[in-house]
């Protein structure tokens, strides 16, 4: 049934008083259960679980996923399972949206350990013992929600701002409980078989897989597994003289990255990206890769630890990118994005203007369902001053830079919360930016400084905007905002307690400073860039890290502005030449594309990325992308009529069932397999066979 809600001219007109009257009276499910123990349970570990995915996927491409749809189909789909049973009852539809909270939640708790805090580590050479990183993770997304409790009357309450994903899942939700349950079913059964294909190939080609499983159980003297390189065969080839070494330049193309891997985790990454984009970053990888790096390489413009690079020198793209290719490729992202940014001032000014024109609210007629302003106004002050005391005491933040980093984050959060509430997009991206630059220049010669202050306000900003994202859809469907806050907590610490020991063990396994892991002789005089983007003997990683690549990029780039010898210091004069170029391209085209209303072809912030990605990453993302816009086009009939994919429409195709409607649920599945056995994998290495 249609969701009740206001219309333009009453949101327009009505004070806040109004329309929290109409929603209480019209909206409101009272006590219907809503966070219950296996609600939370069920969040907690689903949450759990999406967290990990998110760690795995946002160490290779940069982003994290949203988990909202993806936890409430698996939750409703679950239940009505145990339900057919005779084990459990069915969840109720608020159940269901305060477990969505809790899983959501947990899912973006993996931000700050991919970007600012890996950056961190990288820059200072120090391994941040895991209970700094989790209580640090959780003071700051709790600081998020306190910020965002206030802003939700007004975003919410009184401006009814449309958060557009945060409203399709509360569509979705409200469809699944008043419809057919058929078609919630079919997602989960097409997410359930993505993930077993997915999860199967990986268990094929997983080494210690295979070890565990040939050797130690089978007692096989021999052990195979299939290869995750798809040229394995042609290289074969090579090493008998039948086929010739594929070069460019008289460069090796595996130096380069130009190796496919198998990799179903980036393919169902790219199924969720517009074709737009991925021919973007493809394109990118291509120019920087195919042409730009070999160019660099033969004239003698790439350098490793100094000693400038022949043809035929032993080195690794991840080497060609840390030393030449990674300036162009963040200063295209930066100034794109925040060409992007500022390109729209009515986003920065409308998130300030609304907090003093608003009519008189009145009465607080809902004061006791919602959570208590005051809780916000007595826990920032005491959370923030926490904040600034563990910057000061961890990473030797300035006192009063710790202070002003906290202050920021209510600006910088207003405007954050304004995009995703029209957009859905969250620009953490051009913030973090703001803030590094801001405090490498208050504080010149110390990059903890910057690189942490950052984390603070793209953390808080972040978290604070995905809560409103939440609790979007339960004020759509009448849910209790008191227990969505408290559901978003919960949320919190199982996302850092899931995330937090994952990360040592999947990216620092073998460090001598790991408490988890047993050392590995090979990393005892690695350094920590080292470890977390390369494998024991020194080739590269399967994780990329590429956005805490891109904040050590901004704080070198700051410690070059402000440092003796400037920037040609740190890297060559070529590489700052094509930075300047990138830069303009960057801005010029991200601006074509904004006055065009995204008519243009060109997307520079997917075409940096491309440049920063592995290869093999964006070969495969491209591919998902590629692969479902075909989809779409073959069986697209029908989807305008359903722009949500939660309605049987009359003459469905099982094509249009399957590749377009249930596109979200595949590349869902296809994700959480992949990188799930992938996990496993790592840990039965760490763990069964070291």
């Amino acid at each position: 049934m249609p969701i009740k809600q206001l219309t333009d001219e009453q949101v327009r007109t009505w004070t806040r008083e109004q329309k929290d009257r109409w929603w209480l009276e019209n909206v409101f499910r009272g006590n219907m259960p809503q966070l219950t123990i296996r609600s939370a349970i069920t969040g907690f570990l689903l949450g759990g679980m999406l967290s990990a995915t998110n760690l795995y996927i946002g160490a290779k491409t940069g982003w994290t996923l949203g988990v909202g749809l993806t936890s409430v189909i698996l939750a409703f789909a679950t239940f009505k399972v145990l339900s057919s049973l005779r084990v459990a009852r069915d969840m109720t539809i608020l159940e269901n949206n305060a477990m969505q909270s809790i899983a959501t939640s947990a899912g973006y708790m993996t931000g700050p350990l991919i970007s600012g805090i890996a950056a961190y580590m990288m820059v200072t050479n120090t391994l941040m013992p895991w209970w700094q990183m989790l209580v640090f993770n959780v003071i700051l997304s709790l600081l998020g929600v306190l910020v965002a409790f206030p802003m939700k009357r007004r975003f919410i309450n009184d401006e009814q701002a449309p958060f557009p994903e945060g409203r399709a899942c509360g569509v979705v939700l409200d469809t699944l409980y008043t419809s057919d349950a058929r078609v919630g079913l079919f997602k989960a059964q097409a997410l359930a078989f993505a993930a077993i294909i997915a999860g199967g190939l990986k268990f094929a080609s997983g080494e210690a897989y295979q070890t565990l499983l040939q050797g130690r159980l089978l007692g096989l003297s021999k052990i195979h597994w299939m290869s995750e390189h798809l040229d394995k065969w042609y290289y074969d080839l090579v090493a008998t003289g039948r086929l010739p070494l594929p070069t460019i330049s008289g460069i090796d193309i595996r130096k380069l990255g130009l190796s496919p891997t198998l990799d179903l985790a980036m393919f169902g990454a790219g199924g969720l990206m517009n074709i737009r984009y991925a021919l973007n970053m493809f394109i990118g990888m291509i120019v920087a890769y195919v042409f730009a790096a070999p160019y660099a390489i033969t004239h003698g413009w790439v350098s490793k630890k100094g000693v400038v690079l022949t043809p035929a020198s032993d080195f690794t793209q991840r080497d060609v990118l840390t030393s030449w290719l990674l300036w162009p490729g963040v200063a295209m992202l930066v100034c794109a994005s925040m060409a992007s940014f500022l390109a729209k001032p009515q986003v920065i000014i409308s998130a300030f203007t609304g907090m003093f024109s608003r009519k008189p609210a009145g009465t607080d007629v809902l004061k006791d369902i919602e959570l208590p302003l005051k809780v916000s106004w007595i826990g920032i002050p005491i959370i923030g001053a926490v904040a600034v005391y563990l910057t000061h005491e961890w990473f030797g933040v300035r006192w009063d830079l710790g202070a002003l980093a906290v202050l920021m984050t209510i600006a910088l959060t207003l405007i954050a919360a304004n995009a995703t509430a029209l957009t859905s997009i969250t620009p953490t991206g051009s913030l973090s930016k703001i803030t590094q630059f801001t405090f490498g220049m208050l504080d010149k010669g110390h990059a903890p400084t910057n690189l942490m202050t950052a984390t603070i306000t793209t953390e808080v900003a972040s978290n604070a905007s995905n809560l409103l994202m939440d609790i979007k859809p339960g004020y759509m469907l009448g849910a209790k905002p008191r227990q969505q806050a408290i559901g978003h907590c919960i949320g919190i610490f199982a996302g850092a307690l899931a995330s937090t020991p994952l990360f040592y063990i999947l990216f620092l396994a073998g460090h001598p400073q790991n408490p988890f892991t047993a050392v590995d002789p090979n990393r005892a005089q690695q350094t920590v860039e080292d470890v977390l983007l390369k494998k024991p003997d020194g080739s590269a990683g399967d994780f990329s890290f590429v956005a805490a690549v891109q904040w050590k990029g901004i704080s070198e780039f700051i410690a070059g502005l402000t440092g003796e010898g400037g920037l040609t210091k740190i890297v060559h004069p070529s590489a700052l030449y094509l930075m300047a170029a990138c830069a303009f391209v960057g801005v010029a085209f991200e601006l074509l594309r904004v006055f065009t209303k995204g008519k243009s072809p060109f997307a520079p912030l997917a075409f940096g990325l491309g440049i920063l990605l592995p290869p093999d990453s964006t070969f495969w993302m491209f591919l998902g992308s590629l692969f479902f816009f075909i989809m779409s086009r073959a069986y697209g009939g029908g989807s305008r009529s359903d722009p949500h994919g939660v309605q049987e429409l009359p003459g469905e195709s099982f094509g249009h069932r399957l590749w377009v409607r249930g596109q979200e649920a595949i590349c869902a599945g296809l994700i959480a397999g992949a990188a799930l056995t992938g996990i496993g994998d790592q840990f039965i290495q760490v763990f069964a066979l070291s």
